[in-house]
């Protein structure tokens, strides 16, 4: 494997960690998540995260990212489907409801399972934008696919208890909505603020 510098690799690890922690469409769905449902309910949906945004890091490590410089539509037309997933998955939180409730409404909404987690991640740009920066500003253009994997491996250590943090804090907060009316707005609000992390992104395609 290519050596790089131990003050490379932490700069990676806090790339990594700022890009994870902050707000975008991923925590906003675990926060909303974590007061809807529950830590333990929500943890295939975090684990989707990690490990298809990993998936994604190996891809565009290994040239996938080139792809959109030359075939700019590519990425503009995954925004457009991103988009449209996340007004779905936006109207799931609005229809989230508290587990122990056993009307309709509640045996519909469920949390975001694994596999719709991982997929996500393909059409959510702040992901892209996460792995094409991890590996432009950070990584030799030369660089080997061990090197690329292990870098992969270091973004999704960092990442998952990042994002971790978002899920707990709604848990936290459940007996603050144990209220329906508190509950509905929480999730009104959770669902617009997703809707308008993506909104400004596309905009901007």
């Amino acid at each position: 494997m290519q050596s790089i510098s131990i003050e490379l690799w932490s700069s990676m690890a806090l790339f990594a960690f700022v890009t994870s922690v902050t707000p975008g469409p991923n925590n906003m769905m675990l926060l909303a998540s974590g007061v809807n449902f529950g830590i333990r309910p929500t943890l295939p949906h975090m684990a989707g995260i990690s490990c298809g945004h990993f998936i994604m890091l190996l891809a565009v490590g290994l040239g996938l990212g080139e792809l959109f410089a030359h075939v700019p539509f590519v990425y503009a037309t995954m925004k457009v489907v991103g988009f449209a997933y996340m007004l779905y998955l936006a109207w799931g939180i609005v229809k989230s409801g508290p587990p122990q409730t056993q009307d309709l409404e509640a045996t519909i909404a469920k949390p975001l399972g694994f596999f719709g987690a991982a997929a996500f991640q393909w059409v959510n740009p702040k992901a892209w934008v996460m792995a094409l920066g991890y590996f432009s500003n950070y990584l030799p253009k030369d660089a080997d696919v061990l090197l690329i994997a292990t870098a992969a491996v270091l973004f999704s250590l960092v990442n998952f208890p990042s994002i971790s943090v978002w899920a707990l804090m709604g848990a936290r907060m459940r007996h603050y909505f144990e209220v329906d009316l508190y509950r509905h707005i929480f999730n009104w609000s959770m669902a617009l603020l997703l809707i308008a992390s993506m909104s400004a992104t596309l905009l901007n395609s």
